[in-house]
Parts: C-alpha cells; sequence; structure tokens
C-alpha cells in the first residue's frame, strides 16, 4: 500500500501553529502523533498550535523535564517530550499504554526514538529547518491505517501550506481504509 506523504511549508513560528491547529481539526480520540525534528526545529510551537486546534485554553510549554503534559479540550492532549529518556522501558514507566488507551491525543516529542514501544498506528511529522532563519518543512507520514484513512482530508487541510505531496492510493482518495479505523 502507498504511504502517501503530505509535505508542507511554514515561514514563522504563527504559521507552525496554524499548519498544526488545522491537522489537529482531523485529530480522533486515541490518535497518536509523533514529531521528529532537530533541537528547535517547532516541535513545541507545532503542538500549541495542535492543542488549539483542539480547544486547549492553557499555554502548553515543553514538557522536557516534566515529559508529560496533558490538557484539556475538545480532545484531551497528552504532551511528551522523550529526548532525555535512556531506555525504552522509561516510556512504558511514564504510563504511555493507558495515555493511548484514553480517549485523548498524544502528541509525542522526539517520537522516533520510542517507536519499538509504540502501536505501529501513528502521524509521524518531520520537521526540518527550511532557508530562512524561521523557515519550516513538514513532511507527514502516517503509519498504519487510522491517519492513512484521513490522508485525503490532511492534503486538503494543508492545501494553504503545501509543497507537494506523493500521489496517494486509492484508498487514500476515498478516505477509508479496507479494514476501516479500528478503535483505540
Amino acid at each position: 500500500m502507498n504511504s502517501g506523504r503530505v509535505q508542507a511549508g511554514s515561514s514563522s513560528p504563527e504559521q507552525t501553529r496554524e499548519l498544526a491547529a488545522a491537522i489537529a481539526e482531523l485529530a480522533r480520540p486515541c490518535d497518536l502523533v509523533l514529531l521528529v525534528g532537530d533541537l528547535g526545529a517547532g516541535k513545541t510551537a507545532f503542538t500549541q498550535g495542535f492543542g488549539r486546534g483542539l480547544g486547549v485554553d492553557d499555554q502548553i510549554t515543553s514538557p522536557t523535564f516534566a515529559l508529560v503534559q496533558s490538557y484539556t479540550g475538545r480532545l484531551d492532549l497528552y504532551h511528551l517530550d522523550v529526548y532525555r529518556l535512556e531506555h525504552m522501558n522509561e516510556a512504558l514507566d511514564l504510563g504511555l499504554s493507558e495515555m493511548l488507551d484514553d480517549e485523548s491525543v498524544t502528541v509525542i516529542e522526539w517520537g522516533d526514538k520510542i517507536t519499538q514501544a509504540l502501536p505501529r498506528d501513528y502521524l509521524e511529522v518531520s520537521i526540518t529547518f527550511g532557508q530562512g532563519e524561521e523557515d519550516r518543512l513538514f513532511e507527514l507520514r502516517p503509519v498504519g491505517s487510522r491517519w492513512q484513512a484521513r490522508m485525503r482530508a490532511l492534503t486538503v487541510a494543508l492545501s494553504a501550506w503545501s509543497i507537494s505531496s506523493e500521489p496517494l492510493s486509492s484508498e487514500s482518495l476515498s478516505g477509508e481504509s479496507a479494514t476501516g479505523e479500528p478503535p483505540c
């Protein structure tokens, strides 16, 4: 199955927040979003916008030292930063499996460090530096059926920030997966 990737760009932290808010409009209970990128790439700014899109009113800050922050919105949001974790089992000790079964949305900064401890169903958002000082490039890649089923909607939602996107599979274009979207 073609995984379908969407590419987008922003030229300021506020545009990054707006882009993330557009993605959050498509979020559903039990969704998992992994943020991948270098220090300073904009993972926390992305999460701030994502939270805004979920209706979170509280100020979202990086959970670098707390490791986990939770926020209330139309869907509750767990925000994790696993940069400082040294072992995979530390992620499990944070109560990760409970968070993922909690009808909330979980966003994990540095999520690529713990993919082996995660279910194989998430949206990976890679953030890289662009040409200008505040320019950022985003590549969104669905892993598993939950986000794959929403790739067409995601492409439309991000059209204002679009750089390009790979051709989507017929499943992606229909907005449905062959097996349907699994529950949490």
